[in-house]
C-alpha cells in the first residue's frame, strides 16, 4: 500500500492552476459561500478552448456539492449585486429543430482597478464553500501584508440562514473553520508567532500533494485504488432540495462536458482536473483511451486524484438519440389535466403536443400558456403566433417537440412594448417603430464596423486625411461649433474726465470749479444763493448713523446725506420751508 501510494504521488501531476477572483464576491454579504466555489470552478472551466459547457450536475460532482447548492450559487451570480454588477452570464443554445445543448457560461471581465485575489482551483474542490471563503480572506491578507486576527476573519464569514442570517459568525466558529482548513493542509497556522502574540497564517497556492513534506494525495489515491473510498455526499448545510425555476432545461449536453459517468467522452486537460482511474498505477496519459474505458467505468473526474463514484444509468433512463424523442421517465405523480382553454389555445400545434412524451415538459407547456393568458395575452393572439411559427418550419426539422414549443413557438418576439408581436403591433397591424429603430441601429453598427475594418471614416465612409479625420468630419465640427464672433473692445471717450454731481447726481465734465466742489453749475449757483440767506446747516458729526429729523413723534431711522445731519426727505422739507 505504501509503495503504490508513493508511486502515485511521484507520477501525479501538480495542480497549479489559479484564477483571479474579485474581492466583492468575498466581502459582500449578499453572496453565499457556495457562490464563491461555483465562480472559481466555472471560471476555471471557461479557460478551456470550448469554454465552460459543463452541466450543473457535472460542476456539482467536481465541487462535491449538491445540484441544488450549485444552482443556488449560479442564480446569485447571474443576478445583479447591490452595485448592479452581474458576475455570471449563461447563454442557452437551441438548434433550429428545437434540440437543446448545454449552456455556455462565462464570467464578466474584471476591471483593472478593482481588488482581487488569486485562488487555486484545487482549493475549491478540496475545501467546503465556507472554508474556501476563509482561505480567500487569508490569501488576500497575506498578499497585502495584513496581520489578520480571528475576529477580523470572523467578520468576513456570515450566517446564511436562520434568525442570524447576514450576521458574522462567532470567533469560536471562525477558529474552528481555520482549524479545518489547516487540517486540509491549505493553510499553515503559526501560533502566537505574529506581532502582539497574534497567529500568523500562511496560505498555500498549490495543492497539498505537490508539497514535499506530506503524502496526502498518495494516501487518497491509494484508498481509491483499493476500493475503500466512500460515496461523496453534499456538504452539511447545503441542502438537497431543488428550488423552483433554477434548473436548466437542456436535455442534451456537449460530448466534451457530458455526465461524469460518460467515460467515452473526450475530456480536455482543463483547470484543476486530472483523470483518475482505478488501480495502483500512476495516472495514465490521454493516449491510453482504451485502458481508461476498461478500468474506469462510473468514475467522475476530480482534481488531485479524488474520484467520485457515479452509478451508471440504466438504458431506460439514458438520453435518447438524435433521431427520436425523449424516453418517458418513471413518473408516478398525478396525471396531467390540461384545462379546455389552454388546450384550445394549443390547437394549431396539437400534432406536436401529441408527440411530447414527458409529463414534465407537457406541464411546463401548459403553465407557460396559462402564465401568458393571465398576464393579458389574448388567446387569439397566442393561436396566431403558434400558427405562424409552425408554418415556417418543416415537421421533420423538429426533433424535440417539447423543447421547440417552449423555446421557439410560445415566447413572444419583439421589443419591450407589450403590444409588439415580432415587429408588428398586434392592435393596429402597423410596424413597430421601436423595432424598426433597433434594426436601423444594428445595421448602422454593422456598417460602422465594416468601415472601420476597411480603414474608412466610420461616420461618412470616406478616406481620412493625414490628420486622421476626413473632410466631412471637419465640416461637421465647424457647423456644430462655429468660431466665436470678434467683439470690438470698448474705447474710453476722448477729452477731459467725466464725473457725477455730488448733489443732484448729473453727469458733468470735471474741470474748473468742479474739481474743487464736485458740483454742477446749477447746484453751485443754488448753493451760493442759499448760503447767502441761510445759516449753513450743521454737518453730521463723526459717527452719526441716523437722521436727526423726526417723522411726527418718532425719530427718523434713515441714513443722513453726506455732509448733512438729515436724510434726503427731511432735506427736501428744509429746502421747501426756506423757499417759502
Amino acid at each position: 500500500m505504501a509503495a503504490s501510494a508513493a508511486a502515485v504521488e511521484e507520477s501525479a501531476p501538480v495542480r497549479r492552476q489559479r484564477v483571479r477572483v474579485p474581492m466583492r464576491l468575498i466581502w459582500s454579504p449578499c453572496y453565499q459561500d457556495v457562490a464563491l466555489s461555483v465562480y472559481v470552478k466555472v471560471k476555471a472551466l471557461g479557460l478551456r478552448p470550448e469554454g465552460c459547457q459543463a452541466r450543473t450536475e457535472t460542476i456539482a460532482s467536481y465541487l462535491g456539492l449538491s445540484v441544488a447548492s450549485v444552482e443556488r450559487g449560479m442564480t446569485q451570480l447571474r443576478r445583479p449585486g447591490p452595485d448592479g454588477v452581474v458576475e455570471l452570464f449563461s447563454d442557452r443554445r437551441t438548434l433550429p429543430g428545437g434540440k437543446g445543448t448545454s449552456a455556455v457560461r462565462t464570467v464578466r471581465a474584471m476591471t483593472r482597478t478593482e481588488a482581487f485575489v488569486w485562488l487555486p482551483v484545487a482549493a475549491s474542490e478540496d475545501l467546503t464553500p465556507r472554508q474556501l471563503r476563509a482561505f480567500a480572506l487569508i490569501a488576500f491578507a497575506q498578499a497585502r501584508g495584513i496581520a489578520l486576527t480571528e475576529a477580523e476573519l470572523a467578520a468576513g464569514l456570515r450566517h446564511h440562514s436562520g434568525k442570524n442570517a447576514g450576521q458574522p459568525i462567532s470567533v469560536t466558529a471562525a477558529s474552528a473553520v481555520v482549524d479545518e482548513v489547516e487540517a486540509a493542509r491549505w493553510v499553515t497556522v503559526q501560533r502566537r508567532a505574529g506581532a502582539q502574540g497574534r497567529h500568523r497564517y500562511i496560505a498555500h497556492d498549490i495543492a497539498p500533494e505537490a508539497r514535499p513534506e506530506g503524502g496526502y494525495a498518495a494516501v487518497a489515491v491509494a484508498a481509491v485504488a483499493s476500493g475503500s473510498q466512500e460515496s461523496v455526499s453534499s456538504q452539511v448545510g447545503e441542502g438537497s432540495g431543488s428550488p423552483v425555476g433554477e434548473g436548466s432545461l437542456a436535455n442534451e449536453e456537449s460530448s466534451r462536458t457530458d455526465s461524469p459517468d460518460d467515460e467515452g467522452a473526450f475530456f480536455s486537460s482543463a483547470v484543476g482536473e486530472v483523470p483518475v482511474v482505478e488501480g495502483a498505477g500512476a495516472v495514465e496519459n490521454p493516449a491510453d483511451a482504451a485502458a481508461r474505458a476498461e478500468a474506469g467505468a462510473g468514475r467522475a473526474l476530480r482534481a488531485g486524484g479524488n474520484s467520485q463514484p457515479s452509478p451508471s444509468k440504466p438504458e431506460t433512463e439514458k438520453r435518447s438519440s438524435r433521431g427520436g424523442g425523449s424516453a418517458r421517465s418513471s413518473y408516478d405523480g398525478p396525471q396531467l389535466a390540461m384545462s379546455p382553454q389552454i388546450y384550445a389555445v394549443l390547437e394549431p400545434v396539437h400534432l406536436l403536443l401529441e408527440r411530447v412524451t414527458s409529463d414534465f415538459v407537457a406541464r411546463q407547456i401548459a403553465r407557460e400558456v396559462g402564465r401568458q393568458l393571465r398576464e393579458g395575452t389574448d388567446a387569439e393572439r397566442l393561436q396566431h403566433r403558434l400558427t405562424a411559427r409552425f408554418a415556417k418550419v418543416m415537421l421533420s426539422e423538429i426533433r424535440d417537440p417539447g423543447r421547440w414549443l417552449l423555446g421557439v413557438a410560445l415566447p413572444r418576439w419583439g421589443c419591450g412594448f407589450q403590444d409588439c408581436e415580432a415587429g408588428v403591433l398586434w392592435s393596429t397591424g402597423k410596424d413597430c417603430e421601436v423595432c424598426a429603430e433597433i434594426v436601423q441601429d444594428k445595421a448602422a453598427a454593422r456598417r460602422r464596423a465594416q468601415r472601420i475594418e476597411q480603414g474608412l471614416c466610420p461616420e461618412h465612409g470616406t478616406r481620412p486625411g493625414p490628420g486622421g479625420r476626413c473632410v466631412d468630419c471637419v465640416l461637421d465640427d465647424a457647423i456644430r461649433n462655429p468660431a466665436p464672433a470678434l467683439v470690438p473692445a470698448q474705447r474710453a471717450p476722448e477729452g477731459p474726465p467725466r464725473g457725477s454731481c455730488g448733489d443732484c447726481g448729473a453727469r458733468i465734465v470735471v474741470i474748473g470749479r468742479a474739481l474743487e466742489d464736485g458740483l454742477c453749475k446749477l447746484c453751485r449757483e443754488e448753493a451760493a444763493v442759499l448760503g447767502a440767506a441761510v445759516v449753513p446747516a450743521p454737518t453730521a458729526p463723526a459717527g452719526q448713523d441716523t437722521c436727526s429729523g423726526r417723522d411726527g413723534d418718532v425719530p427718523c431711522g434713515r441714513k443722513p446725506l453726506p455732509s448733512r445731519t438729515v436724510c434726503g426727505v427731511h432735506r427736501v422739507q428744509e429746502l421747501a420751508g426756506e423757499v417759502a
